[in-house]
């Protein structure tokens, strides 16, 4: 099996939600415990990047088997989470055939499309795989082959990987994630997620 640590980012202040994303009841336990078990479940190290709740939150996974970065640039943007969690993977791990990137707000991705993803990967094709909604949306999660290890390291700004992606647009593979790619960040999508898991 390629050797693929995942990034969970989960530093943002999620300012439209009101409150820690991360710390939603989700099929009650937290929303990150219950998206790290997903993680885990691939087999993958886990690596999660914190910012905005990091007190808040690392005495509830700091049990779990992952490893926890704080970046305490987080208001800078995404870019600067996923670069400071790549750079964080760099300086732990010996080496790594690439990277998967998930967030913390798409509570209904699986651990089933998580290893889809990285059963579409090969190595040294240089690829970036990403996920396709039902309605054409692609991103996250998505596979950076580890040629892209020091451009992610350098980003900057809110924009997450996308520089990257559209960069290296040949390199880009789909996977079709259909209905589960749905981003929670709204107070309103959070109760209409939960009624359509059966939660409620």
């Amino acid at each position: 099996m390629p050797k693929i640590p995942i990034l969970l980012l989960a530093a943002g202040a999620s300012s439209r939600m009101g409150s820690s994303k991360a710390l939603l009841d989700w099929n009650k336990e937290p929303l990150i415990v219950s998206r790290i078990q997903n993680l885990l479940a691939t087999g993958q190290k886990v690596y999660v990047v914190l910012g905005a709740y990091a007190d808040t939150i690392i005495p509830i996974i700091k049990e779990l088997e992952v490893t926890i970065c704080t970046n305490a640039h987080w208001e800078e943007g995404m870019s600067t989470s996923i670069a400071f969690g790549v750079t964080s993977i760099q300086s732990q791990e010996e080496w790594v055939n690439g990277i998967l990137i998930a967030t913390i707000d798409q509570p209904l991705v699986d651990t089933q499309h998580l290893k889809a993803i990285l059963a579409s990967f090969k190595e040294g094709q240089q690829q970036i795989i990403v996920s396709e909604s039902s309605n054409g949306w692609r991103g996250v999660p998505a596979v950076f082959d580890a040629h892209y290890l020091d451009a992610l390291s350098s980003l900057k700004g809110d924009s997450g990987a996308k520089k990257v992606v559209y960069a290296h647009s040949e390199k880009v593979c789909i996977v079709n994630g259909g209905k589960k790619l749905v981003d929670m960040d709204t107070p309103e999508r959070y109760k209409q997620l939960l009624k359509a898991t059966h939660q409620l």
